[in-house]
């Protein structure tokens, strides 16, 4: 009787060692099911957004119609004679993450694109949760946003859709449109001075608008982006609508001439006080241009 029980304990460890060395093997490849739909989606977007031309450069007077702000935001930023580019690529590492309050913080890895043609942001977080992995997924294209939350590679932990989704996407993208110019000059942005160092921004798409407000310092430099039109998704599911903004800081000049900031917060302004979610530095910003 006492063997019969040894041999079923033995045999139950050495099924739980296999499961245990098959889940560490899983865990450390690098092969996962969310990168490779990410990395499949914008290798589709890189080639729909293949663009011929004369590889046109910026002029002042592609901006003379923006508010004084804006133009000598690009001015100063060196985008003046650099060419006009057709998709945006930002890369954060080691960025301070949190998925609300009184959650865990993660120390994650962030790679983002962001088309132009028509508003289109696909953006990839990579992380861990105690040696487990943890991976995000946000997108926006054709009018459709959601964020997607994965561990161990085939765990949803959360799947969020709908018209609150779409619009929250759309004003992200509506924020980080200076990085990429050429959207300024897109068909589906207006823009209204409001003083001498703040622009109300609006972008229609696909039957959703969203806005907001840029502001930048004496040196044209934008510092901040805010709006009421992102909503925060709270635990159980819901939706609830709070302003938003995004902070910029540390601008330096970059080896192509163009001057960005290095330092990103997004911040969700509670009534009770700021909620910073992501806090990172940019580590490269690079450009697809027209061939």
């Amino acid at each position: 009787m006492m063997k019969a029980r040894k041999r079923k304990m033995f045999i139950a460890l050495g099924m739980l060692l296999v499961i245990v060395g098959v889940l560490v093997i899983w865990f450390n490849i690098p092969y996962s099911p969310v990168k490779k739909q990410f990395q499949n989606d914008i290798a589709d977007l890189l080639t729909e957004n293949q663009l011929s031309g004369d590889n046109e450069l910026f002029t002042e007077k592609d901006f003379s119609h923006l508010p004084t702000a804006i133009q000598r935001y690009i001015e100063n930023c060196g985008y003046i004679g650099t060419q006009k580019m057709s998709y945006l690529k930002m890369e954060y590492h080691n960025v301070d993450f949190s998925q609300g309050k009184d959650r865990p913080t993660l120390t994650i890895d962030y790679t983002q694109y962001n088309f132009i043609n028509e508003p289109c942001r696909m953006a990839l977080i990579d992380s861990s949760m105690f040696g487990i992995p943890f991976e995000g997924y946000d997108y926006y294209q054709n009018g459709t946003g959601g964020m997607k939350g994965v561990i161990a590679k085939a765990i949803t932990l959360f799947d969020q859709t709908g018209a609150d989704m779409d619009k929250a996407c759309l004003a992200t993208f509506l924020a980080e449109s200076l990085f990429a110019p050429t959207i300024l000059l897109q068909d589906y942005i207006t823009f209204e001075e409001i003083s001498d160092f703040e622009v109300r921004a609006t972008i229609t798409y696909e039957g959703q608008t969203a806005s907001g407000i840029f502001t930048f310092n004496e040196q044209y430099e934008m510092i901040s982006f805010t709006t009421n039109d992102r909503a925060v998704a709270g635990t159980d599911g819901s939706m609830e609508y709070v302003p938003w903004s995004a902070i910029c800081n540390d601008y330096q000049l970059s080896a192509s001439g163009i001057k960005y900031p290095m330092k990103f917060q997004a911040v969700w302004n509670y009534p009770d006080g700021d909620f910073v979610y992501f806090d990172g530095v940019i580590r490269e910003v690079s450009y697809e241009y027209k061939q």
